[in-house]
């Protein structure tokens, strides 16, 4: 996928600044499968500045290679960007749901900026795993994840819930509401994006 190089505009309220995150706030970005990939177009900004990216990776999509890209456009080393990014990937729900509930832990050792997490609650549709199980490990992820909202970081889940044809979808729905911001992404023509934020909070960027 190349880089998206607008936005356009959607119903309600479209973003002016798409690819900035919020500070202090837990957004969610949804709506297009391409979610996990297009959550490395929010890091140059972050890594620019010097600022500590947490990625708790369960799309197995985090590409070194592409933020290694990133850094040489803009005339640097990647070790320039690799410094400040930790990766942690999860392969299946409970894992994703432990690495949720060890970030204050992680604190004691690397002071993030940002975390991000992709393939919540998409992980938690697994079949494989039952219901009774998903549904106590996912709120086990939401505890641990209002553990984290009092912090001074910024926490972007990138999920791609909506191309799951599951029994939970319902979680997307929980996820939102504990939100402070939630954002709609949809591919349009030409290689666009349309960014619509559904819920908002006065907030700062990162």
């Amino acid at each position: 996928m190349n880089l998206p190089l607008a936005a356009s505009s959607g119903e309600g309220q479209s973003s002016p600044r798409p690819w900035v995150l919020p500070s202090r706030a837990l957004t969610v970005y949804y709506g297009c499968p391409e979610m996990p990939r297009l959550s490395h177009y929010f890091l140059p900004r972050v890594l620019l500045a010097e600022k500590r990216i947490l990625y708790l990776d369960g799309a197995n999509q985090v590409s070194p290679l592409l933020i290694a890209r990133f850094a040489r456009q803009r005339g640097l080393e990647p070790s320039a960007f690799n410094r400040f990014i930790r990766v942690s990937r999860a392969f299946t729900c409970f894992q994703l749901t432990e690495l949720i509930r060890r970030v204050p832990k992680v604190l004691a050792t690397f002071d993030p900026n940002v975390l991000i997490v992709t393939a919540l609650p998409d992980l938690f549709f697994d079949e494989d795993v039952r219901d009774r199980e998903a549904r106590a490990s996912f709120e086990h992820a939401l505890e641990g994840l209002r553990e984290i909202a009092p912090l001074p970081i910024s926490v972007a889940v990138f999920s791609d819930a909506t191309s799951y044809k599951a029994k939970r979808r319902d979680f997307l729905q929980r996820l939102c509401k504990e939100a402070n911001e939630v954002v709609k992404v949809e591919s349009r023509p030409g290689d666009e994006l349309s960014f619509t934020r559904e819920k908002a909070a006065p907030l700062l960027s990162v």
